[in-house]
């Protein structure tokens, strides 16, 4: 299972940069970001699923793809956004981290405009 792979990792290195920080606190960080770095890669392998059902879900839907591929689009820039302000704080920059946050989410918004532009016309149209 991913999540014991996963959890093991992020167990591991926390040990480790815990006992090598007291001597080497730059190898310490470079565990640290090794660490996200490996579990990155695990759930990376996880998106093609994801794509494949949103995918599914389209064909039986009829929805708009614009709009799906819009919504993962928001969640992969949350999620990256996340992971990168996350490395930022474990190394200390806290500012910086919460540059990123901020960034994050104006991007999101600017990617959930065409939804809510299209909302508000459906909206508009209904009603008399």
């Amino acid at each position: 299972m991913d999540i014991i792979q996963i959890v093991g990792i992020g167990i591991i290195a926390a040990i480790l940069s815990m006992i090598i920080k007291q001597h080497k606190p730059e190898i310490a960080f470079l565990i640290s970001i090794a660490a996200a770095i490996l579990i990155f890669f695990i759930i990376a392998n996880k998106l093609p699923y994801i794509v494949n059902v949103f995918n599914d879900i389209i064909n039986k839907t009829q929805i708009d793809s614009v709009f799906i591929s819009t919504l993962l689009k928001i969640v992969g820039v949350a999620y990256i956004t996340e992971f990168g302000s996350q490395i930022c704080k474990d190394m200390g920059e806290n500012s910086i981290a919460s540059k990123i946050e901020l960034g994050g989410k104006v991007i999101i918004m600017i990617l959930g405009l065409p939804i809510l532009t299209a909302l508000t016309e459906t909206i508009l149209e209904i009603l008399p």
